[in-house]
């Protein structure tokens, strides 16, 4: 039987390799053909490292890994493979020839899974912003309408997976950096708990642990499975998620039981307005909960409204940015001045060099304490918290590229994007973006479900649940892979 390696999900492709219908040489030719051939369209891919791949690929003689052959893609951001560039969306690695000397902890899983890397996907400078839109690389264009953006700082990876380039691929996020491209492009992207996933050796928290690493595809079984295979505390890392014994996977294939979940149908108190074709996607799903069995009522932590959260998160990641500044520096040779970097970049380094000591240990100790009020309605009864993503549908690609003339509007737009993704990056509460409904412009809107930390289970069993029950998979974008490589 010929099945069509595009349309695959990375289970069904490892299960050809174990079944011998396709060898993992097979695969990454397949793959490497979709990117050649949708790729120029969208500049997902930025960094390809073909040759390598096929050489892995036809030395690749475990088939009983998870993902025994598999392509995969690696986002050009934290996630480092030995002996290839790392430039964090920067012209000033670029212009070095950054490369990277190790393996990170997440590569050498990803590895050991059996995937094979194909090559680095684009992402915002530092993947400070929530479009794809780099100086060093240029943007990263929606294959569902390439007028449009496909979101950040993982657009490279969600352009990547959206188009069939491969089935999965690396993402992170710090602000909803994997939820917000996978609403833009149609696709499961799940934040995992704080801890969940080592970000080490070189690094043991991004952004005082706002930071979190993953994937986004295509299937809610490859979300889980490559958490089965990503998930556990390295040796020294800051954090430790609830400990979890059984497997994300099989928790997909189990009903949930009954779960109580809170709507939230509005914008934080002091954000701009909801844009209908959101509001409605959250109004679908509620109704599609109902249906399931799921109470559904009217309700979210209080807290999210309280504004004054917005200054202190600011403040923390503009004093990791300055730092990050300096450590780049280190790898230049020099101090980098305004003129290496993006006109964000600079401003959000040059906040965090003005900040206190002080000044940021009180910031910190009042997102504690924010973290525990928003915890309180979890304790009140409710499972799970249902939310747009994004409060409007994707925007143009170009809209949110501040600049001394527009600085105020365009940070006034990221934030109000963040507003339902960035709480959880505080809270390290696991989170997950579904690709449920699409406007009548044909663009996706993804709507977002909230556990408590370290319930990511519950989330899976759920998205399972709904994608059983709104299927979503046989969408397929404006612009996707039309190479017709099938099995033997």
């Amino acid at each position: 039987m010929a099945d069509d390696l595009a349309h695959l999900d990375a289970i069904a492709q490892a299960q050809l390799v174990r079944d011998r219908k396709v060898s993992p040489l097979e695969l990454v030719d397949a793959a490497i053909a979709r990117i050649e051939e949708v790729n120029p369209k969208l500049n997902a891919v930025i960094i390809p490292r073909f040759e390598k791949a096929r050489e892995e690929a036809r030395r690749a003689t475990k088939s009983d890994a998870p993902f025994a052959g598999v392509p995969f893609l690696l986002k050009d951001l934290v996630c480092a493979s030995a002996g290839d560039p790392l430039h964090e969306g920067m012209r000033a690695l670029r212009a070095i020839n950054n490369v990277a000397p190790a393996d990170t902890y997440l590569a050498a899983k990803f590895r050991s899974a059996g995937f094979i890397f194909l090559g680095k996907t684009n992402t915002p400078e530092l993947g400070l912003n929530v479009t794809t839109e780099p100086d060093a690389y240029g943007p990263t264009r929606n294959p569902w309408n390439p007028d449009h953006s496909t979101g950040g700082s993982s657009g490279g990876s969600a352009a990547a997976v959206a188009s069939r380039m491969v089935a999965v691929a690396h993402a992170n996020d710090g602000g909803g950096s994997i939820r917000i491209p996978a609403s833009e492009c149609g696709l499961v992207g799940l934040k995992p708990s704080r801890g969940r996933v080592s970000l080490g050796p070189e690094i043991g928290d991004a952004w005082h642990g706002f930071a979190i690493e993953g994937v986004v595809s295509r299937s809610v079984r490859d979300t889980a499975a490559v958490l089965d295979v990503i998930s556990g505390t390295m040796p020294g890392d800051p954090y430790c998620a609830p400990a979890k014994n059984s497997s994300y996977l099989e928790d997909t294939r189990r009903e949930p039981r009954r779960l109580r979940i809170g709507v939230m149908r509005c914008s934080p108190a002091g954000a701009p307005e909801l844009h209908p074709d959101c509001l409605a996607a959250v109004d679908e799903t509620a109704r599609a909960l109902e249906s399931l069995g799921h109470a559904v009522d009217d309700s979210y932590p209080p807290a999210l409204d309280e504004p004054e959260r917005g200054q202190h998160i600011l403040g923390v990641i503009a004093c990791h940015t300055r730092l990050s500044l300096g450590q780049i520096g280190l790898l230049v040779g020099r101090e980098l001045a305004a003129n290496d970097v993006e006109f964000m970049t600079w401003g959000l380094a040059e906040i965090g060099r003005a900040m206190s000591a002080e000044s940021y240990v009180s910031s910190i100790a009042w997102l504690q304490g924010w973290t525990r009020r928003i915890a309180r309605w979890w304790q009140e009864g409710f499972d799970l918290l249902l939310t747009p993503t994004i409060p409007h549908p994707p925007p143009r690609l170009g809209t949110l590229n501040p600049n001394p003339a527009n600085d105020d509007e365009v940070r006034k737009k990221i934030l109000a994007i963040v507003q339902f993704t960035q709480p959880y990056n505080v809270t390290g509460q696991p989170a997950i973006s579904l690709p449920l409904v699409w406007n009548r412009a044909g663009l996706p809107i993804g709507v977002q479900l909230v556990a408590k930390l370290g319930a990511e289970d519950q989330l899976l069993q759920l998205a399972s649940q709904l994608e059983q029950a709104c299927p979503w998979r046989e969408r397929q974008p404006a612009v996707a892979a039309t190479v017709n490589s099938s099995s033997k």
